[in-house]
């Protein structure tokens, strides 16, 4: 049986092994962390959103950003410490807003596919993952920026979403917990919300069920080609300080799949191939409803505030999800206060009534491409494919990536590997 060997259990590294189990492969994932979706895919927005497909790539996101980095709660914050693939990053995004366009509709396309499989997969699998189908809605505070969002529409529309203007009457018919002012929105019926860390663990079982080997606290060190393959060569993580380092341990596969996020850019250039993921952090605070009060005033629907960049999704009754902002910082993982604290005051701000006395803070990096758009396929090196650089729609894209590089590996290598007869 062909072997395939998946680099980073993450949204994007389990559905890939369970795209590829589903196709008989036998496949074996690595991942540094004890367990799966630890950490990006761990506390994200929540969000399936077809709706916010629209790619970053244009001047004003250049202008705001360049105008928002004095001051520290800025939706977009960017540290001015220069590095190479910082800089690098920065000038192939700009690069790529000639492509703004393309990339968007190419997005929205991607991401009505991925909506599809995700749903196939949790309903054949039976996971339970606090799924709301209650639609995202946009709100826009002023004239000026729903007047953008409706050029914006225009795109999201052509490439096949179902989205629609809405008043601020309508607003407030669609989710009645909301108390800001608003000029007007855009309602997307058929986007989703829900746990990525429970689809992700859940999904993570069902491939365990199926046959998937899942090595956890696996520092990968080295992957290297050889006859037949890849080898795969990798350390015991989590040692206690003063304890004898592990012996190296290694694995041989015939292929092998890059889903590790931010870290994919070093894994590319061992195996030849430039990927620029850059590490964009988001923050995420959860909000637990402890009472029957805090509950009712929590919405259902799931909101964007475009001006603010952050979403939320209700997680059961119990929880409430509120996310945003992108700090490019390196792989700096600290959680800072300042950044947390506009989360708390915009849910307070738009939910008064909502309890705010329970929030747990979080931070994970997102592994964004300069184009937006993820790497998903197969690299220089024969046996070598990518399905990582999602960005902040890992969640959203994942279930249509797993299946298009799962159709790459199938038209290199068959599940079974045929053996040739012996020579007389």
């Amino acid at each position: 049986m062909t072997h395939i060997a998946v680099i980073g259990a993450g949204i994007t590294g389990v559905t890939t092994a369970y795209a590829l189990a589903q196709r008989g492969y036998r496949v074996t994932v690595l991942d540094r962390q004890r367990y799966a979706a630890m950490e990006t895919s761990f506390a994200n927005g929540g969000q399936l959103s077809a709706c916010n497909a629209e790619v970053w790539n244009k001047l004003s996101t250049v202008m705001q950003g360049l105008r928002w980095m004095m001051r520290r709660d800025a939706p977009l914050l960017m540290n001015p410490k220069p590095s190479w693939h910082k800089l690098s990053w920065m000038a192939e995004f700009v690069r790529e807003i000639a492509h703004y366009r393309a990339n968007t509709v190419e997005t929205v396309r991607l991401a009505l596919k991925a909506r599809e499989a995700l749903f196939a997969m949790a309903a054949a699998e039976g996971i339970d993952f606090d799924l709301k189908t209650r639609g995202i809605l946009h709100f826009y505070r002023d004239r000026a920026n729903f007047e953008k969002a409706t050029a914006v529409n225009a795109l999201l529309r052509e490439g096949g979403l179902e989205r629609y203007a809405v008043t601020p009457e309508e607003i407030r018919a669609i989710e009645p917990t909301l108390a800001g002012t608003y000029h007007g929105g855009y309602f997307t019926p058929s986007d989703a919300t829900g746990d990525i860390h429970k689809f992700t663990r859940g999904l993570a079982a069902a491939c365990a069920r199926k046959g998937v080997r899942f090595i956890q606290d696996a520092d990968v060190a080295t992957i290297t080609s050889g006859e037949g393959g890849y080898a795969v060569g990798w350390r015991q993580a989590g040692h206690l300080t003063g304890h004898a380092a592990e012996a190296p341990q290694s694995l041989q596969a015939d292929a092998v799949v890059i889903c590790a996020g931010c870290a994919s850019r070093h894994f590319a250039a061992m195996l030849g191939d430039r990927v620029n993921v850059y590490p964009v952090k988001g923050y995420s605070i959860t909000v637990n409803l402890l009472t029957p009060e805090a509950q009712a005033a929590a919405p259902e629907v799931s909101i964007l505030d475009e001006a603010a960049k952050i979403v939320t999704s209700r997680l059961g009754d119990e929880r409430l999800r509120v996310a945003g902002t992108a700090e490019f910082n390196g792989f700096n993982r600290d959680i800072r206060h300042d950044r947390i604290q506009p989360l708390v005051d915009w849910t307070r701000e738009q939910f008064p009534r909502v309890d705010t006395d329970r929030v747990v803070a979080w931070s994970g990096l997102r592994p964004m491409l300069p184009n937006m758009l993820p790497k998903v396929g197969r690299g220089r090196r024969p046996g070598v494919f990518y399905n990582t650089g999602h960005g902040h729609l890992g969640w959203t894209l994942s279930g249509a990536t797993a299946e298009l590089v799962a159709g790459a590996i199938a038209a290199e290598h068959a599940p079974e590997r045929t053996l040739l007869p012996l020579a007389a």
